[in-house]
């Protein structure tokens, strides 16, 4: 059996098993990281030497880092749907789950740690509104592209909406001023109707106001 250790409130564990939802696997989760510690176990740390989530085991195979995870899992169980065969098709979902971890995530955390995760007093306001602008920045970039498509990569659901797409649900739930992104709200709505998207992304995250440690 599948299994996935990480705790639910993780956004990185979140596009994993957001994407375990779709696939429908049989799976066990493991609470592990933040509140629940174990990641400074000699066990876990033979699986990830980086001490981090999410990690999984499916049937002996050992994958950690979230993207590549999602990788793995879409070209075993969902090849030729959620992972294309053709490797330029595949390019279209790569170069954005490439650009998410390297663009959009960093301005986004900055953003949601500087103005959700950070106690109202000790937050430093310059650096909050340089993070919104470079949200503001790559949302607007996604909008564009979204013009005419309704997913990343073309009109069906791929890889390439995961990593992205985990982000929405907290980027429009926090207290900020944000730009019309037509595009990207519509695309929300679509993600939104995925039950798998409800149940494991649209979750509350109350527990992670204010607290700069788990």
């Amino acid at each position: 059996m599948l299994t996935i250790w990480g705790r639910r409130n993780s956004l990185n564990v979140q596009k994993v098993m957001w994407l375990v939802g779709e696939l429908g696997l049989e799976h066990r989760h493991v609470n592990a990281g933040g509140s629940f510690g174990g990641l400074d176990a000699p066990a876990f740390l033979k699986m990830n030497p980086n001490g981090r989530v999410p990690v999984i085991d499916d049937g002996g195979t050992i994958v950690w880092e979230s993207h590549t995870i999602i990788r793995y899992l879409a070209a075993r169980y969902a090849f030729g749907t959620l992972w294309r065969e053709i490797p330029a098709e595949r390019s279209l979902a790569d170069r954005w789950m490439d650009w998410e971890l390297a663009t959009l995530q960093p301005a986004f955390m900055d953003l949601f740690w500087g103005v959700y995760r950070t106690p109202e007093a000790r937050r430093d306001w310059p650096a909050i509104r340089d993070a919104t602008k470079r949200c503001a920045d790559c949302y607007r970039r996604l909008d564009d592209h979204l013009d005419g498509r309704r997913y990343l990569a073309g009109d069906e659901l791929t890889i390439a909406d995961f990593p992205a797409g985990a982000t929405l649900y907290r980027y429009f739930e926090l207290e900020i001023e944000r730009l019309a992104l037509p595009n990207v709200e519509a695309w929300c709505r679509r993600l939104a109707k995925r039950p798998a998207y409800r149940e494991h992304v649209m979750i509350p995250f109350d527990d992670l106001r204010g607290r700069l440690e788990y």
